[in-house]
C-alpha cells in the first residue's frame, strides 16, 4: 500500500533519476516514447516491490536494474512500448533528439549494441549514467571484480571495432 511516505520518497527519485534513465534507455531503443514507457513502467514495479525491499539504501539501483531488463525486454521481443503504442510525434526534434542522432554518436551505439551484453550494461552505466564501479556491480547483481573485467574487455573491444570504423 502506497503512504505519503512512499510516494514522496518514489516522486523524489523519479525527480533525480528519471531523464538519465530515459537517455539511458535511448542507447537500447530508438523510440523515444517507449524509452518513457519502460521508465514509467519501471517506477510502477519499484512502488510494487518496495514492501519487499529490504535495503532502502539500494532503491536507486534496483531502479536501474528494473529499467535495465524491461529495455532488454523491449529488444527482445522487439516492441515498441510497454503498454501502448503512442501516436507518431510529429513536432520537429528537440535538440537533445538531434544531439543524439548525429554521426558520431551512432557510430558509437552501432559499436555499443554489438558488444555481448555485460560488457555493454557496464560501459553504458559507467560512462552514460557515470555510477561507480562499486554501484554498477549492485545494480547488475555482480561482483566488483567482475565489472571491471567486463568495463576493461568493453573498452578494449569498443576501441577496435570503432577504430575500424574510421
Amino acid at each position: 500500500m502506497e503512504t505519503p511516505e512512499t510516494s514522496g520518497a518514489i516522486s523524489k527519485l523519479f525527480n533525480e533519476h528519471a531523464r538519465s534513465l530515459v537517455r539511458m534507455v535511448r542507447l537500447f531503443v530508438d523510440d523515444r516514447n517507449a524509452a518513457e514507457d519502460m521508465v514509467q513502467e519501471a517506477f510502477l514495479r519499484l512502488l510494487d516491490a518496495l514492501p519487499r525491499i529490504r535495503q532502502p539504501e539500494r532503491v536507486a539501483a534496483y531502479l536501474r536494474s528494473i529499467v535495465l531488463n524491461l529495455a532488454r525486454d523491449q529488444n527482445r521481443r522487439g516492441l515498441v512500448s510497454l503498454r501502448h503504442r503512442l501516436p507518431a510525434d510529429e513536432s520537429p526534434a528537440s535538440i537533445e533528439d538531434k544531439i543524439v542522432l548525429r554521426d558520431d554518436q551512432k557510430q558509437v551505439i552501432e559499436a555499443l549494441d554489438s558488444l555481448p551484453r555485460r560488457q555493454r550494461d557496464c560501459l553504458v552505466l559507467k560512462y552514460y549514467t557515470e555510477l561507480s564501479v562499486t554501484e554498477i556491480a549492485e545494480t547488475l547483481g555482480l561482483s566488483v571484480n567482475t565489472v571491471k573485467t567486463h568495463l576493461r574487455r568493453g573498452m578494449s573491444e569498443l576501441g577496435k571495432r570503432l577504430g575500424e570504423d574510421s
